[in-house]
């Protein structure tokens, strides 16, 4: 029994001490949270389209697009506004970001300001697929030569051909300030070259696993922030210790370890003392985590959104209804 006894201790003490490591489902506990659903009594904004973007900057090639409006967009106020690539992803219902459902949400509650939010996909060729939730497009459109590439290309896309379309058709704000980007893995990197290139457009970055590393030259980022002279931009970055880390068959490369160049980004960003959140987690390379923190990055991004702080501004205090729609007013008053 002695033996015995002594045989158990030193199990249980070795597991103490050897932390069990799982061989799958590192993102199994990322779940979407009650932001990120539909909520009884919140107004629905509208999703407009697909519609298609012919692109000029990518001959041959046209960008399908849906535009978010929400119910309390009124026609006569400029309205704010966010783009999140490889839209069909962010829009998806059964999705990990459920994007509409947010917006929906905070802006109910003001923690974001009225927003048209628009979900572009990749271009692509009229013989080519649209991007799906199972096949984002790498392999069948223009999504690598647009998202991966540092260039000016892809922000023209956005600035040049998307944003005049954009403000004939909604009252959209002019200030970069209130124009936001965002997606997930190279449509990550876009977002950022968005705004790097043209900061004059958009000063707002939402980067899910961003793919900062050498597909097209990415890794490049962090010495290019330190070489430059620092920009007006804002920017939440997501990654997970479990991301692709650059093991291939010629072994380790650390310029394909997307949670080692995103670690790098944030030190970057840092250094040179930009406005930069970042959150690491344990998942893989997709959309769990960043799903489940979609709400609390958007509210991060937007927290300057205008407020009031009159005790007898009771609009300011009630829920965002829509246009011509009943004002909820505080119970203390």
């Amino acid at each position: 029994m002695k033996r015995t006894f002594i045989s158990l201790m030193s199990l249980l003490a070795a597991s103490a001490i050897v932390p069990h490591v799982r061989a799958q489902g590192m993102d199994d506990y990322y779940k979407i949270g009650p932001d990120s659903l539909p909520q009884e009594g919140v107004p629905q904004g509208k999703l407009v389209g697909p519609a298609s973007l012919p692109c000029e900057v990518f001959p041959g090639t046209s960008h399908t697009y849906w535009v978010y409006v929400p119910a309390q967009y009124d026609a006569s106020q400029p309205a704010s506004l966010m783009i999140f690539n490889d839209g069909q992803a962010f829009i998806n219902p059964e999705g990990s970001a459920r994007t509409p459902n947010v917006l929906d949400n905070l802006i109910y509650r003001r923690e974001l300001p009225v927003m048209i939010a628009v979900f572009i996909n990749p271009g692509r060729r009229p013989d080519q697929p649209e991007p799906t939730p199972s096949d984002w497009g790498d392999r069948n459109t223009n999504r690598p030569t647009e998202y991966n590439e540092l260039n000016d290309k892809y922000p023209r896309v956005i600035c040049d051909e998307l944003l005049p379309v954009l403000y004939e058709e909604y009252n959209i704000s002019r200030d970069p300030e209130r124009h936001g980007i965002g997606g997930a893995s190279s449509g990550a990197i876009a977002a950022f070259t968005v705004a790097w290139e043209r900061p004059d457009q958009f000063r707002k970055v939402l980067s899910m696993v961003g793919s900062f590393v050498n597909l097209r030259g990415g890794h490049a980022y962090p010495d290019i922030i330190r070489d430059s002279e620092k920009k007006p931009i804002r920017i939440f970055l997501q990654d997970g210790r479990n991301d692709n880390r650059g093991r291939g068959r010629r072994g380790y490369d650390p310029n394909r370890d997307w949670f080692l160049q995103n670690v790098r980004m944030a030190e970057a960003f840092t250094e040179k003392g930009y406005d930069v959140n970042y959150v690491w987690g344990i998942g893989l390379h997709g959309q769990k985590q960043g799903g489940a923190m979609l709400p609390e990055m958007m509210r991060w991004l937007w927290r300057d959104h205008g407020v009031s702080t009159d005790v007898n501004d009771r609009v300011e205090r009630s829920y965002n209804e829509p246009v011509g729609g009943a004002t909820t007013q505080s119970a203390d008053e």
